[in-house]
C-alpha cells in the first residue's frame, strides 16, 4: 500500500509562512495561525510542503487504507486561503450562516481574505470541529 504523501514533518512553520509572497495572504495566515493555536491548544506543525496543521488523528477506511491527518489545518493556496475543517460543515449550519463570505468543499473552507468572515465565528467553528474530531477519534 502506498505511503501518504502529506505527512507531519519538522520543517519550519515560520519559514514556510515567511515565503508567502502576497502580503495580505501572509497577514491572513499569521492571524489564522493564532486562531488555530487558541482554538486547539496545539503547536503548529508542517504537513507535507504546504499545510500547517494542529494536532492529529489516525483514520482507517473500510478499504483498509489508513494514515494520520491534522485535526485542523490551513494552507495559503494561490486562489484562496484554505482551512481544513475535518468533519465538514453539515454539523455547523448555525455557525456557517453567521460566518460571512466563503466557499466550501467537502472539508475545505475557502476564503479570499480573512476580513470576509467574522473571525469570532471562525474561531468557534474551528474549536467545535476540533472538539468533535477529538471525541470521534479519542484523541487527547
Amino acid at each position: 500500500m502506498a505511503e501518504p504523501k502529506t505527512k507531519k514533518n519538522a520543517d519550519s512553520v515560520e519559514g514556510f509562512l515567511s515565503k508567502v509572497k502576497d502580503k495580505q495572504r501572509k497577514e491572513d495566515c499569521l492571524k489564522v495561525l493564532e486562531l488555530m493555536k487558541k482554538a486547539t491548544g496545539e503547536k503548529p506543525m508542517m504537513w507535507g510542503a504546504s499545510i500547517v496543521g494542529f494536532g492529529s488523528y489516525h483514520y482507517t477506511y473500510a478499504s483498509g487504507k489508513e494514515g494520520d491527518w491534522p485535526l485542523t489545518a490551513f494552507s495559503p493556496r494561490a486562489q484562496n486561503l484554505t482551512l481544513y475543517i475535518m468533519p465538514g460543515f453539515d454539523k455547523y449550519d448555525g455557525l456557517m450562516s453567521k460566518l460571512g463570505k466563503y466557499k466550501t468543499g467537502k472539508s475545505c473552507l475557502y476564503l479570499k481574505k480573512l476580513d470576509d468572515v467574522d473571525q469570532n465565528v471562525l474561531q468557534k467553528l474551528i474549536g467545535e470541529s476540533v472538539k468533535y474530531m477529538k471525541k470521534k477519534y479519542k484523541v487527547g
